[in-house]
């Protein structure tokens, strides 16, 4: 059975002091509630990444990086290597968010390397993908959204898979005053575990966690978590109030 995850974006947001509050309060608001087969993980900055891995390690929160290089070390003034976040005890990277591929033209060529270097040294990453609104309009989205998965991802044996998690990001629905309806997210949800399962086979396919992360809220949460093939949520925004993100956890 695949597992359920809620990742926590908090982006470039919160101090040290403001972190490590935050990452308390969410230790204590998830004391008792039951997590079956189901993950928390939440990526702080960098800065404050040794302070939250400190404070959650002995909780059912795990602590990932917003990003990494893909070279392990070397002269690359203000990056940061795989072997620095496995020696905090971060377990976890997100790669490809959308921000990245927007803000800093990270394209799916550079997101292979950092895919196959956090997997060959024991991280975990979770993939981000999604189409643009130009895209989403234009009807190009189901090919957006396989070439990114194609050329980032299928050069991997079918080992590698075990450890990847994939979070469908709409861009088109973050911001721009348009919505995207949990059908929506059901529709790419399942191309992707279909095209998976075309490169690879079903079973495998099936066992891939994807996740959703187009502004999920508390208030529609257990409606985009109902759908077949989504299996949690990326959260940007509503991940930086406890009591919105342990709500959205306790929707799953």
């Amino acid at each position: 059975m695949r597992a359920k995850i809620v990742a926590g974006n908090w982006k470039m947001n919160k101090t040290i002091s403001e972190s490590t509050t935050l990452v308390n309060e969410l230790i204590e608001a998830l004391d008792g509630v039951e997590l079956v087969n189901t993950e928390v993980i939440v990526a702080p900055t960098f800065v404050n990444l040794q302070a939250c891995q400190l404070l959650a390690e002995k909780s059912p929160i795990s602590i990932a990086a917003q990003n990494m290089h893909q070279k392990l070390s070397g002269a690359f003034t203000g990056e940061i290597s795989a072997p620095m976040l496995l020696d905090i005890g971060v377990k976890h990277v997100i790669l490809g968010h959308s921000e990245r591929r927007e803000y800093f033209g990270e394209s799916d060529a550079l997101l292979a390397e950092k895919v196959k270097t956090a997997l060959d040294s024991k991280l975990v990453p979770i993939f981000c993908f999604g189409e643009v609104l130009e895209e989403r309009k234009s009807g190009k989205h189901f090919e957006v959204v396989s070439e990114q998965i194609t050329t980032a991802l299928f050069d991997l044996d079918k080992e590698s898979w075990k450890d990847i998690i994939l979070a469908y990001e709409p861009v088109w629905a973050i911001g721009t005053g348009e919505t995207a309806s949990p059908e929506q997210a059901q529709e790419i949800h399942a191309h992707v575990r279909q095209l998976i399962a075309d490169k690879y086979d079903a079973d495998m396919a099936d066992e891939v966690s994807i996740l959703y992360g187009g502004s999920v809220k508390p208030a529609n949460a257990k409606e985009i978590f109902s759908q077949t093939d989504v299996d949690g949520g990326l959260i940007g925004g509503a991940a930086l109030k406890a009591d919105d993100f342990t709500a959205i956890v306790k929707a799953i």
